[in-house]
């Protein structure tokens, strides 16, 4: 079993918001766990990000509709500890 096929161990909420809880945010509104399994499901080497910040660009949902997001943050406070932090 390949990386990208990975199955996580264990699963925790975000108890608060950072740069990785941003990301994680964007790809679990898009319908994705996380990056791993965005790239694995879509077959792409590389994730659309914002230059300046880091943060993901652009997502396609698995029904190939697009998720665009802005560069600043989208994850509100109140959102957070519904972030799901997957551990391979």
């Amino acid at each position: 079993m390949s990386a990208s096929e990975a199955k996580p161990k264990s699963m925790t909420r975000a108890k608060q918001w950072s740069d990785e809880i941003e990301n994680l945010y964007r790809f679990q509104t898009a319908g994705y766990r996380d990056e791993v399994e965005y790239r694995h499901v879509k077959q792409v080497e590389m994730v659309d990000r914002w230059p300046e910040t880091g943060f993901v660009k652009k997502l396609q949902r698995k029904d190939n509709t697009f998720y665009y997001y802005n560069k600043k943050r989208e994850c509100e406070e109140k959102e957070v500890n519904k972030v799901k932090v997957y551990a391979y």
